[in-house]
């Protein structure tokens, strides 16, 4: 050791840590390593585990691709003051090398992904879990030759909500002891077949909250088993599933209850299987579908539909069919973004009809002209957000429309909008000072679909 050597000790009391300068590690020095010197992060290549006392961290993540670093938080051995972490990989306070460890000839070398942690290992920190909130909220990271999740399916009567994203086949336990589980997720499952939904149907009756996303082996015989076993669904995720509108109808028919139903890109469904919906359908996105004129009639058939997201809505036909939409009396959210066969008439059947609607999502939105605009500034008085963005067909005109009706109008989205003029605008800013013209684009508008996936 170099006379020139620094000797670190505990900051509270004095303890000698057994730690030099000469220990600090310096492999990479450079703008990160600059950075850790400035926040008071020193890092070393090797300690003395005797002058510690450990306490390992382990933190459990809800997805299968979130990757996981084990770490040992040190604190001081002789008055338990915290000094740093130790990491099995490279280190960001303070590193083991198990090589140069001076504690023990154990090997810190763990995997760095909270994948190898053993099934025992998964179920014994769900067990120490008290808080029935927590227990609920648990995470499940699965790979595929787990057994943990069995297991604690079996020894967790009340477990209320799942999230097995990314597997390929469901356990048998979940049909044997489901009875509890409230929320089910099922992202990217893509090996989900027929028979494992029958399952879940039998053995998990009291789901309200269920979501299939991307599993695209999931069919409308598969939905009409999940239906009529799982009555009290009240949110259903089915985007990018292989569904029509059979598979639609036989969820309204069986499921009452139901609140929120998503099936955006689901591209064989025109809308007919909405016919008849419950009036407790309130949240439908079916961003990327190919409704019909009939189907979109349907869909706000229910009559209390308050949001509706239509974002790139395409048309078999060709033709505009989305004047149907001004009979959702309830309607307070509308997102048409990139709409491109809307037209003037439309626009005036929704603005007329639509008497609550809130907020309206117009951006790229070509087939607009000046008696679209003037018609939302007529009849929109409740209208508090709208967005314009890059409309080719609103000029100034149509902008002063706007100026002049929507009498609650707090923020409008514009930008891109070639017709318009720095004229235009100064003239609606100083007719409508309280209006906050915003630049940016917003391409999701409303509630956020977690918030609405979330068990009360």
């Amino acid at each position: 050791m170099s006379q020139r050597d620094v000797i670190y000790s505990c900051g509270s009391c004095g303890y000698p840590l057994n730690l030099s300068s000469s220990d600090r590690s310096t492999s990479e020095v450079g703008s990160s390593y600059q950075k850790s010197l400035k926040k008071g992060l020193i890092s070393f290549v090797s300690v003395d585990l005797s002058r510690f006392t450990q306490v390992d961290e382990i933190s459990c993540f809800p997805l299968t691709w979130r990757t996981y670093r084990p770490k040992t938080k040190l604190l001081c051995r002789k008055c338990g003051v915290p000094i740093g972490y130790g990491y099995g990989e490279p280190a960001v306070l303070c590193s083991f090398d198990p090589a140069n460890s001076s504690s023990s000839g154990t090997s810190h070398n763990i995997e760095n992904s909270i994948c190898y942690l053993s099934d025992d290992c998964l179920l014994s920190i769900f067990n120490k879990l008290e808080c029935e909130s927590d227990r609920n909220a648990f995470g499940l990271t699965y790979r595929e030759n787990a057994k943990c999740i069995p297991k604690i399916i079996a020894r967790s009567p009340y477990l209320k909500r799942i999230s097995l994203a990314g597997i390929r086949g469901l356990p048998d336990t979940l049909g044997m002891f489901g009875s509890s589980l409230r929320s089910l997720s099922l992202y990217c499952c893509t090996g989900i077949t027929d028979a494992d939904l029958a399952q879940v149907a039998t053995g998990c009756p009291n789901l309200v909250v269920v979501e299939l996303q991307s599993c695209f082996n999931i069919t409308d015989h598969c939905l009409e088993s999940l239906s009529k076993g799982c009555r009290a669904l009240k949110s259903l995720n089915l985007s990018s599933c292989n569904i029509s509108d059979q598979g639609i109808s036989a969820v309204f028919t069986n499921c009452l209850n139901i609140c929120t139903l998503i099936i955006t890109s689901c591209r064989r469904v025109s809308g007919l299987g909405f016919r008849g919906c419950p009036s407790t359908l309130r949240y439908v996105e079916a961003e990327s579908c190919m409704l019909s004129p009939d189907g979109l009639l349907d869909v706000v058939s229910g009559g209390g539909l308050e949001y509706l997201n239509l974002h790139k809505l395409g048309s078999l036909s060709g033709l505009d069919g989305l004047g149907r939409l001004g009979f959702a009396k309830t309607l307070r959210i509308l997102n048409l973004r990139m709409c491109r066969y809307v037209t003037d008439s439309s626009v005036m059947a929704i603005a007329s009809g639509c008497p609550l609607i809130e907020e309206w999502n117009l951006a790229v939105c070509h087939g607009v002209h000046l008696p679209g605009w003037s018609s939302i500034g007529l009849h929109c008085n409740n209208l508090r957000v709208l967005h314009v963005n890059r409309c080719r067909n609103i000029c100034d005109q149509a902008l002063l429309s706007l100026g002049d009706g929507c009498a609650r109008l707090e923020i409008l989205h514009i930008n891109g909008c070639v017709r318009i003029t720095n004229n235009g605008l100064a003239l609606f800013s100083i007719a409508r000072l309280n209006v906050n013209l915003r630049v940016d684009e917003v391409m999701s508008i409303g509630p956020s679909i977690e918030n609405l996936f979330r068990l009360e």
